[in-house]
């Protein structure tokens, strides 16, 4: 797994984890990364990835039946 360095201006109010977690769900809602891949990223558990979600805006389930294979392949 690569290293990505950002600046981001300090009237974000997020914390790393917080920011993290924002690229890996939309990475996840995107198609690039698996639930699971986008958990690692985050450095989280999968379940825990999966409950925060809903926080996100984002849903579990697919439309894409590639997406869905692709969870299943890397689960």
């Amino acid at each position: 797994m690569r290293t990505l360095h950002l600046k981001i201006p300090d009237s974000v109010d997020k914390n790393d984890a917080e920011l993290t977690m924002v690229i890996a769900v939309k990475l996840y809602e995107d198609g690039v990364l698996s639930s699971g891949q986008a958990a690692e990223s985050a450095g989280i558990s999968k379940r825990a990835f999966i409950e925060l979600l809903g926080k996100y805006g984002v849903s579990l389930f697919s439309d894409s039946k590639d997406v869905l294979e692709s969870d299943i392949s890397n689960a």
